[in-house]
């Protein structure tokens, strides 16, 4: 990782790291293929100024479309892995930790675990934003069994490999409104190196036309919503708000749907409290790890630790939207979310 400044958020890294001679004819091709496909893509700017690309349906930064398409084409799903899978800024880090923890509690001792003094993003690493952003192709033979993998994609852009296998996706979803207001605060916290940040207004009004990265969140959430209904032993779907509000049974959902169901010594011990008290955001916020000089790397960005760690509350959005801000989400998530049986407590 490279060395930078205490008062550093983020900063550029190179986009790809050297790769193999056998692969490198087969990149050159892709990287000719992708700037042909650039030209053509509908173009936007993301809330901080970046340059989206509308691609498969869904927005995503124009920096990361070789390695959204490398994961899509490359990535070889094996039955046992386990993708977890979330919009930005809905819970990502949270059903990292716990995934994380549960699979591992035999491996690692609760006391012990790694988590205590490695950000979870750095346990659960992105693929298309970290693995296949370094290397188009990486070599994820070295990942301890079974994989547990992340992933920001819609449903319906994940590789063949992962919709086709016996692998296990966990999505988490948040209210879009919450969800707005813990990305505009992240994107905020960077701004001395954001310049180009629009105001909240005008984020918000990108948002509910649907610009934003990987969104609409409407879709993004639908497409996961709809396959966890037609195949709810491959896909599982999580609410944050749900977690909130009963961490114990989410926790024991989880592990049953993982296929490492918590024994009846186990309860009888505290394991599945002790799990929910490790991975909760007061335990988490307050490591040293996730307080100090960290970084964990994002494609192009490599942020503070601690940057992961707000307030991690429901209803937040409160103390930043107006009613009429609210009502104008509220309606158009309403009209695209009708019938589906998918919404949220207001």
């Amino acid at each position: 990782m490279m060395h930078i400044s205490e008062s550093d958020s983020y900063l550029l890294i190179p986009a790809f790291q050297k790769v193999s001679m056998e692969t490198s004819a087969a990149i050159g091709e892709l990287s000719n293929e992708i700037q042909q496909l650039l030209l053509n893509l509908p173009r936007e700017k993301n809330l901080d100024g970046n340059p989206l690309c509308q691609y498969q349906g869904f927005w995503a930064q124009s920096k990361f479309i070789p390695a959204i398409i490398s994961f899509q084409r490359h990535f070889q799903a094996e039955d046992g892995d386990i993708i977890l899978a979330s919009f930005p800024k809905s819970g990502t880090t949270w059903l990292k930790a716990l995934a994380f923890t549960i699979i591992n509690r035999t491996r690692f001792p609760l006391q012990n675990s790694p988590l205590l003094t490695t950000n979870p993003h750095q346990l659960v690493p992105f693929l298309e934003l970290n693995l296949y952003w370094k290397n188009q192709s990486p070599n994820l033979e070295d990942i301890p069994k079974p994989r547990i993998l992340a992933t920001h994609l819609p449903y319906a852009s994940l590789p063949n490999s992962i919709l086709n296998s016996g692998c296990r996706i966990v999505y988490v979803a948040r209210n879009p409104l919450d969800q707005f207001i813990s990305l505009w605060k992240f994107l905020s916290s960077l701004q001395d190196q954001n310049k180009n940040l629009v105001s909240i207004e005008e984020a918000f009004e990108k948002i509910c036309d649907g610009v934003q990265f990987y969104g609409p969140i409407w879709e993004h959430m639908l497409g996961y919503w709809k396959a966890s209904q037609e195949n709810p032993e491959k896909v599982l779907f999580l609410k944050y708000e749900d977690m909130q509000e009963n961490i114990i049974f989410n926790i024991k959902n989880l592990a049953n749907f993982l296929g490492c169901a918590f024994s009846q010594v186990e309860e009888t011990q505290g394991v599945v409290k002790e799990i929910s008290k490790i991975c909760s955001f007061e335990n988490l916020k307050n490591l040293e790890v996730n307080k100090g000089g960290k970084y964990s790397e994002f494609g192009f960005y490599v942020f503070r630790n601690e940057t992961f760690f707000r307030k991690g509350t429901v209803g937040d959005w409160r103390n930043y939207l107006t009613s009429s801000m609210s009502d104008c989400l509220e309606k158009i998530l309403e009209e695209k979310l009708c019938g589906s049986g998918l919404s949220f407590k207001k």
